[in-house]
């Protein structure tokens, strides 16, 4: 007779037995009957002796260690196949309560390789798995009859793949993060197709849509609507070519009717916006729940009492009764790779093909932007015994006897003989002073003012104080002559309080500003947001005595002038031949002039600040290709925001497509900074502005790219620019310059182009590296 202790013991081993058998009834119903790889080799396992299951190294083999078994789990989950070190190794299936299933390739208790995954909706993902997320070649079929196969990274669409939609419509290009990004086609169920470029999941870029009837619209897109210069051909032949707005204002264009057209009235662009408003872009099933959000249940135990754990001789497991336990993770939650932050940077290198371990942060994603290191302040102070602290002196003389000489009052409507050329007033400064000049300890010399008359008049109109334009020039404060000279031979002289700069000029480039002065008093004058540099004085220092010398010099302000520290300045042309700065990155500080192929942000402008960015810069360069200059760049200063102790930039909320109420949170945040600064006075176009920056990446394979791709990775910043360097014309030495490089380079690559071609490149370079915050 058993007594109470055994009897307690064998209604639990019962009980334990009905319980396993109802669960391999569920699990055989769900799974099926399936051949597990390996499973011969795993029986053999079990006549290892003992000796050798105790040498064996931790990290098990399948070929090893590894051995067959199943395991019914106590809240009811259930796993079938190899085993080793108390996880699954190997061929296995797993069932979860909640009737999720997966079949296939695992390692140390993680999804790994080849698998099948199935969710209690029907869906299904059979393809590569790393680290428990779907991420290699795969093919997913949803609940409603949704198919992709392609490309995967991180359970994200990310690469090559094709999609079918339940409701007949297809696509086949590039995905980006889960979202058709890059080149794709999609076509409709109707036949309607787009094949062009694609961003964040819409229509955007260059493209070509075509309907059914034989219409279609090849050109620029934005938002999944006609945006930029476009033409719409119709069937009949005839067409319209222009540019294209949802906004009737910016709508420009003109209707072509072919011979055998009926429509001999104007064709109204509407008609491509109705018709588009109806082809909608299928969303795609989402997933339910991830596979790499699935839990095991798997229960602690020694290395030593799981290795004792074996099957038996028909190869069935063992059955034993686990005690409740922690869920683990299909991979480590301590694993920092992948954190969203870390994660969206992993796919950006999966993206652009970029090895995770390069060192340049221009082509690397993963690699954190730092601020550049603070560089000593610019200039070197012109004290007595420098070699040009004389023509320093006379400069400051001079300057003061113009400015403070009696004139009549100023009037900004001025005369067309105000700009005549030889209005130029001589003053001679002779040591022991004159009747008109003060006595100085300088040697002597003639001090020349051209079109006086002029200059005091956009001193005026710039609403230049006399009093305080010569204090900061002529003030006790000597002025700063910066290191090296520009690329053109000319020096730089710093005030002491940084607003205002003087550049000595040829003579040449005296007579070009002088040809063009009453064009650009007249431009400043109509625009007063003009983005071109303003200019202050045109004078000329003549040294008397054995070395007659003549300096001529501008004075300009000072665009990156700023109550905010300056990071980092871009120099911006549009042209990529020797747009790049030659310092190593351990040189480069806040005072290195970067140029367009170090440039790695696209600029993001409020609404309604773009618009007036976007106009002023088309009048300004209109104004430029009017008097027939070139090789003038744009300045670009930035102050970022929010710097971390360790000098890394601090990105704002990075903007996920797929929910945009963090987006939304940030932009109007960014709106009401805005609003408040509109307010104050000074708040002007291209002056101390705050903005965003994204964050871009080039290729390897396109180093020579203008703008590279974008991260969605923004940074807060306070932006100052202007337009500099207006005063090269078009003349003989350009034209020779842009014939003898154009036989070695491309002719678009080069600076030296006609002044039309040059504002056009210009203009679509700075358009694409300014854009709207949306």
């Amino acid at each position: 007779m058993l007594n109470k202790e055994n009897s307690t013991v064998s209604r639990a081993w019962e009980a334990t037995l009905r319980k396993t058998h109802a669960a391999k009834k569920r699990a055989n119903s769900i799974f099926g009957t399936i051949a597990l790889a390996n499973a011969t080799a795993t029986n053999t396992t079990t006549t290892t002796t003992t000796n050798a299951v105790e040498d064996n190294d931790k990290n098990c083999t399948i070929s090893e260690a590894a051995y067959f078994t199943e395991k019914i789990l106590p809240n009811g989950e259930y796993y079938k196949g190899q085993w080793c070190d108390n996880f699954p190794e190997g061929q296995g299936k797993y069932y979860w309560i909640d009737g999720c299933m997966y079949v296939g390739e695992w390692h140390k208790g993680k999804t790994m390789g080849r698998g099948r995954f199935r969710w209690p909706s029907g869906a299904t993902y059979e393809g590569e798995f790393k680290s428990g997320y779907m991420d290699g070649t795969g093919t997913y079929v949803g609940s409603n009859g949704d198919t992709y196969k392609g490309q995967w990274v991180m359970n994200l669409k990310h690469g090559n793949g094709i999609e079918y939609y339940a409701n007949g419509d297809w696509y086949e290009g590039e995905w980006r993060r889960g979202l058709r990004y890059g080149i794709g086609k999609y076509q409709w169920h109707n036949k309607n197709h787009y094949d062009g470029e694609w961003k964040n999941g819409v229509i955007h870029g260059n493209g070509c849509f075509v309907w059914i009837n034989g219409d279609q619209y090849d050109g620029c897109w934005e938002d999944g609507m006609p945006k930029g210069n476009g033409t719409y051909q119709l069937s009949d032949g005839s067409f319209y070519v222009g540019y294209w707005s949802k906004e009737e204002n910016e709508q420009n264009g003109t209707y072509h009717p072919s011979e055998s057209s009926s429509n001999d009235v104007e064709w109204d662009p509407k008609i491509v916006y109705n018709q588009l408003a109806d082809c909608k872009i299928s969303p795609g099933e989402k997933v339910p729940i991830l596979p790499s959000q699935k839990r095991l249940a798997i229960s602690y135990s020694s290395n030593n009492a799981e290795k004792s754990r074996r099957p038996s001789i028909d190869g069935r497991g063992s059955l034993v009764l686990e005690r409740p336990f922690d869920k683990m993770n299909l991979w480590d939650e301590n694993d920092n790779d992948f954190n969203s932050f870390e994660m969206s940077r992993q796919l950006d290198c999966e993206f652009y093909g970029v090895n995770p371990a390069e060192s340049n942060y221009k082509f690397n994603p993963v690699l954190p932007l730092k601020v550049p290191k603070p560089g000593n302040r610019q200039g070197e102070t012109i004290s007595v015994g420098h070699k040009n602290y004389e023509l320093m002196l006379n400069l400051q003389l001079g300057i003061r006897h113009s400015v403070g000489r009696p004139a009549p009052p100023t009037s900004l409507d001025l005369k067309a003989s105000a700009f005549d050329p030889k209005k130029k007033i001589w003053t001679r400064f002779p040591p022991e002073g004159s009747k008109y000049t003060p006595p100085h300890q300088s040697c002597e010399f003639k001090w020349k003012d051209y079109t006086p008359v002029v200059f005091r008049s956009l001193r005026k109109l710039f609403k230049v104080d006399p009093a305080d334009y010569m204090l900061s020039i002529c003030g006790n404060d000597a002025l700063r002559e910066l290191s090296s000279p520009g690329k053109s031979g000319s020096f730089f002289y710093l005030t002491d309080d940084d607003i205002y700069m003087i550049k000595t000029m040829k003579k040449a480039e005296v007579k070009v500003f002088l040809k063009m002065l009453a064009a650009y008093y007249n431009h400043v004058r109509s625009f007063e947001n003009s983005l071109v540099i303003k200019y202050y004085g045109l004078h000329c220092v003549k040294v008397t005595g054995a070395i007659q010398k003549k300096v001529r010099f501008v004075i300009m302000g000072n665009l990156l002038r700023s109550e905010y520290t300056i990071h980092t300045r871009f120099d911006l042309k549009g042209s990529s031949l020797g747009r790049v700065t030659n310092k190593p990155g351990s040189e480069i500080n806040s005072t290195t002039i970067l140029k367009d192929l170090d440039l790695n942000f696209i600029f993001k402008l409020q609404k309604a600040w773009f618009h007036k960015f976007c106009w002023q810069i088309n009048r300004d360069c209109e104004f430029l290709e009017q008097v027939r200059t070139m090789d003038y760049s744009l300045l670009v200063g930035l102050h970022f925001r929010e710097i971390s102790s360790n000098g890394e930039l601090i990105p704002c909320e990075k903007r996920d497509p797929r929910n945009e109420s963090s987006s939304l949170h940030s932009r109007s945040t960014s709106d009401q900074l805005l609003l408040d600064l509109e307010r104050q006075a000074n708040m002007v176009l291209g002056a101390n502005m705050p903005a965003r920056v994204e964050r871009t990446i080039r290729k390897p394979e396109c180093e020579l790219q203008l703008v590279g791709e974008q991260t969605g990775e923004y940074y807060k910043v306070i932006l100052s620019f202007g337009i500099i360097d207006i005063l090269q014309d078009y003349d003989i030495t350009k034209k020779l310059e842009h014939a003898y490089k154009s036989i070695q380079y491309d002719p678009t690559s080069i600076s030296a182009v006609d002044p039309k071609l040059y504002s056009k490149r210009f203009r679509d370079f700075i358009f694409k590296a300014f854009t709207e915050d949306t």
